[in-house]
This record gives C-alpha cells, sequence and structure tokens, in this order.
C-alpha cells in the first residue's frame, strides 16, 4: 500500500508532518482528518512509487519529468482568465487531467502553455494540481497554490477556484484604477521636461549671444540660468557630458535604486514606513494595502484554509513590511489562543471601523463575509483617494510648471529692460 507524507495542523494550529498509508490521496485525508488534524499538504513518498513502480512504467516516469518546460512569470490577466476557464472546467464535471490538456491546447504559444503542459504532466505522473503548480512559483504564486490545495482537500476545487478568479481580478482591477490615474501626470510631466530641456539647450543661449553683443551687466538671476543652461548643454569648462544625459533619465535611475533599497529588509522597513507618512499618498498605501489583506484573508478563510496558515499567506503576500509586522503578531496572538482583532488594533496600523468589523466578525464566526465587506469598502475608498490624488496633482503641476517657465521669463526679461534703458539713454543724448 503506498505511503504518504503529510502536513497538517492540529486542533490548536500548531503544524504537524508525519507519514500514512493509504490506497489513494482521498483514503489518506480522510484517515488524517479522522485523526482530529487538516491536512494543507500531502503527497505520495517518493521512496513508495520507486517501490511500487515496475517494468516499463518505472522507467516512463523520469522520461516525463524530463519533458517539462521551464516556467516564469505570466500576465495576470491570462492566469485570470485560465483559473475562471478551469473553475467552469471543473464545475462541468470533466476529468481535473482533461480540462488542463484543453486549457493547454487552446493557448497560443508562450510561458503559459509550456507551463500548462508541464502541469498536465505533472498531474498525469500523480501529482495534485496544487503540488504541480507549486513548481512554478513566477506563475502560481503561494497564495494561488495553497487555495487550490484547500479546494482539493475539501473537494471544492472548482468553487475554489472560482472564488480565486474572482479575488485576481478585483486586485487587477484595483492596480488598474491606480495606473491609470497615474498615466495623466506622467505624461505630462514628461513633456514638460523635454521642453524645458529644448529651451535650456537651444533658447537661452542665443539670449547670452545677444545680452554677449550689448555688452548689458547681467543680474545674479540670469547668471544662474545661463550657467544652468550652459550646464545642460555640455558647454561648461571641463564638462564631460552634456547635462540634459544626466537629468532626462534621472527619475527612471531614482526609481531603479528605488526597486534596489527595497530588495533589502532595512530598505522595505524604511521605505514602507515613509509612504506610509506621506500626506495624501500615505492614505492611498494604507487603504489599498488594508483592501488587498482583507480580501486575501476573507477568500483563504472562506477557501476552508486554517485561520494561522492564512493568515500566514497574507502576511506573506500583504506587499507593505508595516502590515507584514501586524499581521506576525495577529498570528502569534492566534497561535495563542486568543483574539485577531486585539494585536492588529494594538499595531494602529487599521481604522477603527476595520477592527471593529473583524471583532465582530470573529464573535458571530462570520469572519470571512465580515474581511470581504471590509475589502468592498475600502476598494470604494480608494477610488476617491485615487481621484483627491489626481485633482491634487493637476494644480501642484501647474504651478510648478507655470512658476519654472516664469523664473525663464523673468531672468531673460530683466536684461532685456537693461538693454532698453541704455539705448533709450543712448538716443537721448
Amino acid at each position: 500500500m503506498p505511503t504518504f507524507a503529510y502536513e497538517a495542523l492540529n486542533a490548536s494550529g500548531k503544524p504537524q508532518k508525519g507519514t500514512i498509508e493509504a490506497g489513494s490521496s482521498e483514503e489518506a485525508i480522510q484517515k488524517i482528518k479522522s485523526q482530529g488534524l487538516y491536512p494543507s499538504n500531502i503527497k505520495e513518498s517518493a521512496g513508495a512509487k520507486k517501490a511500487g513502480g515496475g517494468g516499463a512504467d518505472a522507467e516512463a516516469a523520469p522520461k516525463k519529468k524530463k519533458t517539462r518546460r521551464a516556467g516564469g512569470s505570466v500576465s495576470k490577466k491570462l492566469l485570470t482568465t485560465f483559473t475562471r476557464q478551469l473553475s467552469t472546467l471543473q464545475d462541468a464535471g470533466l476529468p481535473l487531467l482533461r480540462s488542463l490538456q484543453i486549457l493547454e491546447s487552446q493557448q497560443k504559444p508562450g510561458k503559459l502553455k509550456n507551463i500548462l503542459m508541464g502541469v498536465a504532466e505533472e498531474v498525469e505522473g500523480g501529482s495534485s494540481l496544487s503540488e504541480a503548480m507549486a513548481k512554478y512559483p513566477k506563475c502560481f504564486d503561494h497564495l494561488y497554490t495553497k487555495m487550490v490545495a484547500a479546494g482539493e482537500v475539501g473537494g471544492v476545487l472548482d468553487v475554489i477556484l472560482q472564488r480565486l478568479s474572482e479575488f485576481m481580478e478585483k486586485s487587477e482591477r484595483l492596480k488598474r484604477r491606480i495606473k491609470g490615474a497615474m498615466v495623466y501626470p506622467v505624461v505630462v510631466v514628461s513633456i514638460a521636461a523635454i521642453i524645458l530641456t529644448a529651451i535650456m539647450v537651444f533658447i537661452i543661449p542665443k539670449f547670452e549671444e545677444i545680452f554677449t553683443d550689448f555688452g548689458v551687466d547681467l543680474p545674479g538671476l540670469t547668471l544662474w540660468l545661463i550657467a544652468t543652461s550652459r550646464w545642460f548643454a555640455g558647454t561648461m569648462p571641463n564638462q564631460a557630458i552634456p547635462g540634459w544625459i544626466i537629468a532626462l533619465p534621472s527619475p527612471l535611475i531614482a526609481w531603479i535604486v528605488f526597486k534596489m533599497i527595497r530588495k533589502t529588509e532595512i530598505g522595505r522597513a524604511v521605505t514602507d514606513t515613509i509612504l506610509l507618512r506621506i500626506p495624501v499618498v500615505g492614505q492611498l498605501v494604507r487603504k489599498t494595502t488594508i483592501a488587498r489583506f482583507t480580501r486575501t484573508l476573507g477568500t483563504l478563510v472562506a477557501a476552508g484554509v486554517p485561520i494561522l496558515e492564512a493568515v500566514k499567506i497574507t502576511k506573506e503576500t500583504s506587499g507593505n513590511y508595516v502590515f507584514e509586522k501586524a499581521l506576525q503578531k495577529v498570528y502569534d496572538s492566534i497561535r495563542e489562543g486568543e483574539s485577531f482583532a486585539g494585536p492588529l488594533r494594538e499595531s494602529k496600523t487599521c481604522d477603527a471601523i476595520v477592527t471593529n468589523m473583524i471583532d465582530v466578525g470573529e464573535e458571530t464566526g462570520e469572519l470571512d463575509q465580515m474581511l470581504m465587506k471590509i475589502a468592498d469598502n475600502y476598494d470604494e475608498e480608494v477610488d476617491v483617494a485615487v481621484a483627491s490624488l489626481v485633482s491634487l496633482l493637476e494644480p501642484a503641476m501647474v504651478v510648478f510648471l507655470g512658476g519654472f517657465v516664469g523664473l525663464i521669463v523673468v531672468a531673460m526679461f530683466l536684461p532685456l529692460v537693461k538693454m532698453i534703458e541704455s539705448l533709450q539713454g543712448g538716443g537721448a543724448v
């Protein structure tokens, strides 16, 4: 009889590992549940597979492993569509392997097609869907595979896939709103930067020639502007490269440096803390993170994932260091038999309404529903926050660009006034 290695949580929520003999993975799951455990992962032991297989079958398995394609990241839109289609096929009663093969055949050549081919081969070789998907972490993240595993354990894979696709669609919709709101400011600032660079490189030097010909004493503001223009054009003494080569790509360089800093734990801690304290932007980041972590946790709890495992996954996918620390305290609190809302309230990362609704959800046993309501509410608040940010950015850009252009006009106008005065004085004599 095959031997299965399993990972499970006991009644107190503590992880536990072991092995069990059973005729199939479904039978093994039932045996584990009968022991008062909640299985989170189960797979047939490698030794059992080797001992149980023989002849041609034993030789065929390694060959299939070799044909498995290398994975990679896949667009969220394609992955969401695949998840919904797989949910529909499972709801229709098609076998899992047949469903994967159908979806793989209709994909255009690319990463997702290769990954689905590999997943289908793994499932055909005896692996569970969650185990097969876990081998492609760049495509199916920890949240995805854990929800699929919960669906397999509970026998409701079609329902879980449907919830997962809805979760992904709402998450992507939120990202699109934020990105769409930032398109206008980025385009305006980019065009303005190009125009100002052109003024510095081509227009200001022409005025400098005029001022030199007339021998006008230039005010400090004009001298500063001319020096800046020379730096942009690269005509300063001992200047190696023109300044515009440094100025134009500087936002991109700053973004790359920011990303590199965030790869370190200290960098993430500092940048996330600062982001949350920036006026307007901080509120947007906070509301977005709350909407994300409550929807993630609500989806996991509704899928039947044990609360400790659900909180752990949510912590890892929250995307903000401050909230990760708060959720770690929640995890420790639940493991010790205490409440969810208490440590979250003490961390002061969420508004009172969030912790109060979670408290009510714990008391009534409807935590998943409360979490989803919080997520829906904060999605709407994010829309309002994005609209407020855009309405604030528009006048701010007008003032900044207008001020800079006005500075250039004044700097060029002052010497012209002196020139006119000197010409008038010469004419009067």
